[in-house]
Formats: structure tokens, C-alpha cells, sequence
């Protein structure tokens, strides 16, 4: 996979809407998007603009109307953005992070079975067991 554009956090609370709709119309973004923050329209028609600039969005004119799809999978993008998080601040070390959440309670008995779980179905050879 080849490195995504970066995109601020706004323009992630754009394309978590766009990633749970699309393909969705500037209207319905908008609408969304005043519901849920305090941007303007005219902030939020920005941010549209820019992750169609970065290559993220892309769109088809539908008579007047812009209508959105997502030009990255939204796992592709939480899979870059995971690696970078983990690289940044553990030295790409995954087993440091756990232990870190761990020692410092930030995780629930809930998170912890949950994890304890996957591990359990985990193949030793790199593989998934389930299925």
C-alpha cells in the first residue's frame, strides 16, 4: 500500500461520514456535519474541497449536485495511521504498547477477554484461525 495523503482531523470527521454513506451529496454531508460540530457550511464545503485536492474524495456531478464517493478504504487508512501511532510512539513495538495500556489500567476486564480471545485464535504462523 502506498503512503495516503495526510488529513487533519476534520477532514477525518468528513470522510468518517463520507465512509458511512457514500455515496452522499454536499447537502447531506452538511447536514450531518451541522448536527454533530459547530462549523459552518461553508467550513464544511472547505474540507470537502480539500480531500478532493488531496486525492481522498472524488465526485460526479448529479444534475446541480455533487455527489461524494471515497477514493481510500477507510481500513486502509486506520491501517496507516495505526503503523504510524505505533511507530512514532513505540518504536513500532506492539507488545510495548499493550503492556503499556495494561500496566496503566486504560484497559477493562472486557477489553482484556476481548484480546486475550483474539490472541487465542491467532495462528502462530502469521495467519487467522477463524473461520
Amino acid at each position: 500500500m502506498s503512503a495516503l495523503p495526510q488529513i487533519s482531523e476534520a477532514e477525518y470527521e468528513v470522510m468518517k461520514i463520507v465512509w458511512k454513506y457514500a455515496p452522499i451529496n454536499t447537502n447531506e454531508i452538511t447536514e450531518k456535519l451541522l448536527a454533530t460540530s459547530s462549523w459552518s457550511a461553508k467550513t464544511i464545503q472547505t474540507l470537502i474541497k480539500r480531500l478532493v485536492n488531496k486525492g481522498v474524495l472524488t465526485y460526479e456531478k448529479d444534475s446541480r449536485v455533487f455527489v461524494y464517493s471515497p477514493l481510500v478504504k477507510e481500513s486502509d487508512y486506520i491501517d496507516q495511521k495505526s503503523k504510524s501511532f505505533l511507530e512514532r510512539y513505540f518504536h513500532g513495538d506492539i507488545t510495548a504498547m499493550l503492556s503499556t495500556y495494561i500496566e496503566n489500567d486504560h484497559l477493562s476486564e472486557t477489553e482484556l477477554e476481548d484480546l486475550r480471545s483474539l490472541l487465542s485464535k491467532k495462528d502462530p504462523t502469521g495467519g487467522s484461525t477463524h473461520g
